[in-house]
């Protein structure tokens, strides 16, 4: 199969599982680690493949916005059913806003600099890219928002996994359907900022 032949794709995805188990190991060290996890992802997406820019600017721009509006709703609704969900999600979620929430000004420097463009370069424009090249469009979205979603198992919190994979799905959907790297990046800051800085969940 020539997807077993694709060394980058299976290497980078190795090297975002190791990466991922040293930032999560400490917690004292996640925002130090994950910076560097995400200038990996950075450097290694924008070598191995083109960046897909097929949108003007203001069509990105209102995408990215609308999108990330849209994507926070989902999460907001989500959130008045935690307490109703078992296997104590709610919980899980507040603990991780008191654990990985942004404490310092370089925090929400490098979640807005390294963060979301290297998740979206590498896991949308790099793995999704390269599995779209194996599979059709619906099985590369599945494909890599798993992928997405399985380094988060090292946070040993749950919903963690979850909400990547539900986001992967939606950023992969929406970048099939606009193939525009710039608008997911809109798209996470957008959903990034309100759920994090703004309107936090918890």
């Amino acid at each position: 199969m020539a997807l077993l032949k694709d060394w980058r794709l299976i290497f980078s995805v190795i090297v975002a599982h190791v990466l991922l188990y040293m930032t999560f190991s400490d917690r004292d060290i996640f925002w130090y680690l994950y910076t560097a996890a995400n200038l990996f992802f950075i450097s290694f997406a924008i070598t191995s493949e083109k960046i897909d820019d097929k949108q003007k600017t203001e069509s990105y721009l209102k995408y990215g916005i609308l999108s990330g509006l849209l994507l926070y709703a989902v999460f907001l609704a989500g959130h008045f059913l935690l307490p109703y969900l078992p296997f104590s999600w709610d919980k899980q979620a507040a603990s991780m806003y008191r654990w990985y929430s942004p404490q310092f000004s370089w925090h929400y420097i490098v979640l807005i600099l390294v963060f979301i463009p290297g998740e979206e370069l590498f896991w949308r424009g790099f793995v999704q890219k390269r599995l779209a090249s194996y599979f059709n469009d619906l099985t590369a979205i599945l494909a890599a928002s798993a992928l997405y979603a399985s380094i988060f198992i090292y946070s040993d919190k749950w919903i963690w996994v979850i909400a990547a994979f539900i986001a992967g799905l939606f950023w992969g959907t929406l970048y099939v359907w606009k193939r525009s790297i710039p608008m997911l990046i809109i798209s996470h800051l957008v959903f990034d900022l309100l759920l994090i800085v703004l309107f936090p969940l918890f």
